[in-house]
């Protein structure tokens, strides 16, 4: 289940199997954390398979470098199993749910405005305004001009015959 995990970066299982696998792979993720020989070996004792190390210390332990924990989260599902009624859940790697890291990113953005940066905001408004009203100014005069233009020449051309 740890490689499935490693692999697939989320996975539906049992809260009781759930539970026992965050307490394997935690400490798993934390020495991969540490790329070194030494460390390597001791993941691979415990994982036996070279494409789950590959993903973990190349990937998954760039994610993680600067957590300093709680590497999984555990969700538990509404649904049980249809054989045995067993609770349901989903366990991924925290760092890999790219729904709630979007989320979390758009709510610190919007957290960072204060009060100070809003009546700048205003004050620019401000200054937007009034420029966008020049520049309809400038875009209706011409345009006047040249209505006034044609109807000028068509009156020339109406005392001329």
């Amino acid at each position: 289940m740890s490689t499935s995990l490693i692999i697939y970066k989320r996975i539906t299982t049992t809260v009781a199997k759930a539970k026992a696998l965050r307490k394997y792979i935690e400490p798993l993720l934390t020495k991969s954390k540490d790329d070194t020989t030494h460390s390597r070996r001791m993941v691979f004792a415990a994982l036996q398979d070279k494409e789950s190390i590959k993903e973990l210390f190349g990937t998954i332990a760039g994610k993680i470098a600067t957590r300093p924990g709680g590497y999984t989260r555990i969700m538990k599902l509404s649904d049980t199993r249809l054989g045995d009624n067993a609770e349901m859940c989903i366990i991924e790697l925290v760092d890999f749910n790219e729904t709630l890291l979007e989320a979390k990113s758009a709510a610190a953005e919007k957290a960072t405005t204060t009060r100070r940066s809003r009546s700048r905001k205003k004050a620019t408004t401000g200054d937007d305004a009034t420029s966008a009203t020049e520049v309809k100014a400038e875009a209706v005069a011409p345009a006047a001009k040249e209505e006034a233009a044609p109807a000028a020449e068509a009156k020339a051309d109406e005392a001329g015959a």
